[in-house]
């Protein structure tokens, strides 16, 4: 990561004020880590919702080629960030519902805390578009928290009701990504302290 006064927040919602947060910011490091653990590398990378670009320097020792797709963020500052650091992006706004790629390009289409933003029956749209860009033998990572009470009861001490936010729970993701997918694995990453029960679920599927 680059020093946080680095990164721009893509507007008020944007977590990246939190990673400097004590045990709170560990959590949103981790989760970050846990999927970048699952990318296996390749030629092209799409990460969809890449907000600030917390993943491109990790990205560039993986990949040949970066892209990203961001519903909001302004991408021309994000991308002379990273250009600065040697990290060449391309980046583009647009939905995951309807994607400006051509298919069978991505080796892999990260998508980190992007999910359960959708609704239960915009997964189908948004997974059956992963797989048209995915190469066949491709892989599409995600996370997405597992919504508990603790969970509830984090991001409504950080100012937030998860009722305005997340529209589909792990099980919704997990059960959309099987119909068209591999399951690969399937990772839980505790909570801080881990009697808290998992607070963030990754998954890896890949294209047949």
């Amino acid at each position: 990561m680059l020093p946080l006064k680095s990164y721009t927040g893509v507007n008020d919602l944007d977590p990246i004020r939190y990673y400097s947060f004590p045990i709170i910011g560990k959590m949103y490091r981790e989760r970050v880590q846990r999927c970048l653990a699952e990318c296996t590398g390749g030629e092209h990378i799409l990460e969809i919702g890449f907000g600030t670009g917390l993943t491109f320097l990790n990205l560039k020792d993986m990949y040949q080629n970066i892209h990203g797709l961001d519903l909001t963020v302004d991408v021309n500052p994000i991308h002379k960030l990273f250009l600065e650091h040697g990290v060449d992006t391309q980046l583009q706004n647009g939905s995951v519902l309807s994607m400006p790629y051509e298919d069978n390009y991505f080796d892999t289409v990260l998508l980190i805390s992007i999910m359960e933003h959708l609704k239960p029956d915009e997964l189908t749209k948004a997974f059956q578009e992963i797989h048209r860009v995915l190469k066949p033998g491709g892989q599409v990572i995600y996370g997405v928290p597992v919504e508990r009470p603790f969970m509830v009861f984090m991001f409504r001490l950080l100012g937030h009701n998860i009722r305005d936010e997340h529209f589909s729970t792990e099980e919704d993701v997990y059960t959309h990504a099987k119909i068209l997918f591999k399951e690969i694995a399937r990772i839980v990453m505790p909570g801080i302290p881990a009697f808290f029960g998992p607070v963030y679920q990754v998954g890896h599927f890949q294209k047949q």
